[in-house]
């Protein structure tokens, strides 16, 4: 396990998620889920903003036109971050007044797949939903408690998921055409004493990065074999997603939560809720913009 050098982006975030970088625009984006705060960070210029919304705001993709697509509450909606309109898409679950999204990633072909979860986190009671171009959320999965990171293989052919919970990220095939998915196997179990798995990335070597929530670092898993490769050690608890960015695609950014620590916690580990920045050598690939 190789020393890994930090940049730290103090934002404090309580539930600090859903990293997303856009090549074009240079910036990190993501959330803080229930401050309902967009971080946006230029890159070059190390210039953070932050815009608030009074929603519990679960995830930022990048949608076309140089808008962004936003997980507001139950809601999908279009961005426009210079005019800062809002364009309502579709909603999800709207009999489900305790439910939010929670985790979202955009497939090669542009189809935004979003999950939910009970903000009582009643085991079961969330969902993982395509929404494609017609703007009908499709049910995938259901039962499902802590629905959370995505993630597909260059070749298209495998998805991987996780359901924080059970500890598992679990591997299904993968149709590109259609967007059907069917379950193949658990791909890595996360043993005791590792916390729990939340966001990941995968590399350009198709090993997963993953978060791991009461883990205190972003582990490297071989799906395959499902062996522990590597971790970027974190002084602070909760690390909750990552994602791949900068001109080279080796930098990966690192959110952090505050939630679920006590005072004396924060004192003793005072940069949670901050965003890291951290060189990685492997590197990663682009998320895919959605098509909507």
């Amino acid at each position: 396990m190789q020393p890994y050098h930090f940049t730290t982006i103090p934002s404090q975030c309580f539930l600090g998620e859903g990293p997303l970088w856009i090549a074009e625009l240079g910036c990190f984006f993501w959330v803080d889920i229930e401050k309902g705060n967009l971080h946006r960070y230029h890159l070059n210029s190390e210039t953070l903003e932050v815009r608030h919304f009074p929603h519990r705001l679960a995830v930022v993709l990048e949608g076309q036109n140089a808008k962004l697509i936003l997980g507001l509450d139950r809601k999908l909606v279009r961005y426009d971050w210079e005019t800062q309109d809002i364009e309502e898409l579709c909603e999800v679950e709207e009999d489900l007044g305790l439910n939010r999204f929670n985790d979202g990633k955009v497939d090669p072909q542009g189809r935004i797949w979003i999950g939910t979860l009970s903000t009582l986190f009643t085991e079961g009671a969330g969902s993982l939903y395509r929404i494609g171009a017609d703007l009908k959320p499709l049910t995938k999965l259901n039962n499902l408690t802590i629905s959370n990171g995505m993630a597909w293989t260059v070749d298209q052919r495998t998805f991987y998921f996780i359901d924080t919970p059970t500890k598992k990220i679990q591997e299904f095939a993968f149709d590109p055409e259609t967007g059907a998915i069917e379950f193949r196997r658990i791909a890595v179990e996360i043993s005791e004493g590792l916390g729990f798995p939340d966001g990941m990335c995968l590399d350009r070597e198709g090993m997963l990065w993953v978060a791991h929530y009461a883990g205190s670092g972003v582990y490297r898993w071989d799906p395959n074999t499902g062996q522990l490769l590597d971790k970027i050690e974190l002084q602070v608890p909760h690390v909750t997603s990552c994602c791949f960015g900068g001109e080279n695609l080796d930098m990966m950014l690192i959110t952090t939560a505050q939630e679920n620590l006590t005072s004396d916690d924060l004192k003793k580990y005072p940069q949670s809720g901050d965003v890291f920045l951290v060189n990685v050598e492997v590197g990663g690939f682009e998320s895919n913009p959605a098509m909507i």
